[in-house]
């Protein structure tokens, strides 16, 4: 089996050249010499494309550092709108100390002092914040500031390692198209948001489940997806698509290995914290329930227009009911379209949907879909859009925040600017969701599909017999309407194969 980092496009599988695919890839490569010529012929060198990736992940994630330089060096610990002028805000720091790390109190266990009795954090996260305490090798005697600083850098690190695996992962995933893993590395918002909090350790163990899944390892995937969401809630969301998807390829098998392996790791992972630590453990799951409209969300710009506040149990129907009905338009979608969706595709989608119905957007959650945009929709045009949406929303929060937390200065961004930056992270996330279905409704605009590929990250799903759940809707055909024009003709499924072929 070729190694997914093999830069020959002589052999099989062969790499797709973005620079011959994708318009902006081209013109970005011009820096570096332009697109590869025809006649190029590429080799196994030291610089192949995971390498590559691997390179500018750390840089980019070093240039996320150096911005959170002003906050690192004094914003953090002088006063509270600094932070949020300087756009460099981070829960890690803060959280040191006001969670217990600093005082040796062990998560969930012991009970905090304060307005929040135990750490409202996964228990996965949370062990992973207890071995960064543990690193963060400082004694007790330095001052406050110099051990928050080591336990930001000890995190740093230890984030640096989860976004090498989610782009070395991405890169790996679809074979033939490793550099689709830049888009993960030169994502503006990874750099920005990696190291406010902790999302990287859940968004890198479930780009490694996908990878497994791509694989063919359905209990190897079971196992990651249980552990993300021992890390994050979102990641269980995935194993809705592929129930969708493994029905329609009658891979029931594959699927139930897939379920049994994710309960059984996170089992493993919750069950001694949800015996000894009942109290402490479910703090996540009250926390998330009893919390109120936050930043970021539809229902904030609803309740800042109308100046009424809306019932937090109200919301957290509504909420529930806006996602069942979305995910129930993405099953039939994946049930009726014509060819059967990417994994990759109904992911993005589902993920999506619970991020633009929930009642709290956090600037760092826009890591949950940046690698499954990157194998949903592999352009860098409509990933670029995206992202500068994103970031238009990064530096709209805290501008905001520095509004509201200036006094009578009011430096930063009043409240109908910032509903203006929440109205652009949904148009831009509801963009890509756009243009996803179009992709799945018209395969022939599936930039992953027009090779003639299945679903490369599909794993038992590609090129698997298409047992269709329900009738599929076939388009009118107006006696008026033109005959399609002759041309080559691409067979889905038949990966490798093309249309010159």
């Amino acid at each position: 089996m070729p190694s997914a980092e093999d830069t020959s496009v002589h052999q099989e599988p062969s790499v797709v050249p973005p620079t011959r695919q994708d318009e902006i890839a081209a013109a970005g490569s011009e820096l570096i010499g332009g697109p590869a010529g025809r006649w190029a012929r590429f080799g196994p060198g030291p610089l192949t494309p995971v390498r590559v990736i691997v390179l500018v992940t750390i840089g980019m994630f070093a240039l996320g550092m150096v911005q959170k330089i002003p906050c690192y060096d004094w914003a953090w610990f002088r006063g509270t709108s600094s932070q949020y002028t300087h756009a460099c805000y981070s829960d890690i720091p803060h959280l040191y100390l006001g969670r217990g790390f600093a005082d040796g109190l062990v998560p969930y266990f012991d009970r905090l002092s304060g307005d929040m009795a135990y750490l409202e954090y996964p228990v996965l996260t949370g062990l992973f914040m207890q071995v960064a305490s543990w690193l963060t090798l400082t004694p007790s005697s330095d001052p406050a500031q110099q051990r928050e600083q080591m336990y930001w850098m000890v995190n740093a690190g230890m984030l640096m390692v989860c976004a090498v695996i989610l782009a070395v992962c991405v890169a790996r995933t679809h074979r033939r198209r490793p550099w689709d893993g830049l888009l993960v590395a030169l994502a503006p918002a990874l750099a920005l948001t990696a190291t406010i909090n902790w999302d990287l350790l859940a968004v890198a163990l479930t780009a490694a489940a996908m990878l497994m899944w791509s694989r063919g390892r359905s209990v190897a995937f079971g196992i990651l997806i249980g552990l993300a969401t021992a890390a994050k809630l979102y990641p269980v969301l995935l194993l809705g698509p592929l129930l969708v998807l493994c029905w329609r390829a009658g891979k029931w098998r594959e699927y139930g290995t897939a379920l049994l392996g994710a309960a059984a790791a996170w089992l493993v992972v919750n069950l001694p914290v949800m015996l000894y630590a009942p109290e402490g453990w479910k703090k996540f799951y009250t926390f998330s329930q009893e919390r109120q409209i936050d930043y970021g969300s539809f229902w904030l710009i609803i309740t800042q227009r109308t100046g009424r506040p809306i019932d937090v149990s109200t919301v957290n129907t509504a909420s529930v009911l806006l996602m069942a009905v979305l995910c129930a338009g993405i099953a039939g979608l994946a049930l009726t379209a014509r060819h059967r969706p990417r994994f990759a595709q109904l992911a993005f989608l589902v993920v999506a949907a619970f991020i633009l119905t929930n009642k709290v957007y956090s600037p760092q959650y826009v890591l949950w879909l940046i690698p499954l945009a990157a194998l949903a929709r592999p352009r860098w045009r409509d990933f670029l859009v995206w992202q500068a949406c994103e970031v238009m929303y990064f530096l709209g929060i805290w501008f905001y925040l520095a509004y509201t937390t200036s006094g009578d200065k009011h430096q930063g961004l009043p409240q109908d600017g910032y509903q203006v930056a929440i109205a652009l992270h949904l148009a831009g996330t509801l963009y890509l969701c756009a243009l996803i279905v179009r992709d799945i409704l018209r395969p022939d605009r599936d930039p992953v599909r027009l090779d003639g590929s299945d679903d490369p990250s599909g794993g038992v799903l590609d090129g698997a017999p298409d047992r269709k759940a329900f009738p599929q809707v076939r388009p009118h055909t107006d006696q008026h309407t033109a005959p399609a024009a002759e041309g080559p003709r691409v067979e889905w499924g038949t990966a490798g194969r093309t249309a010159s072929d």
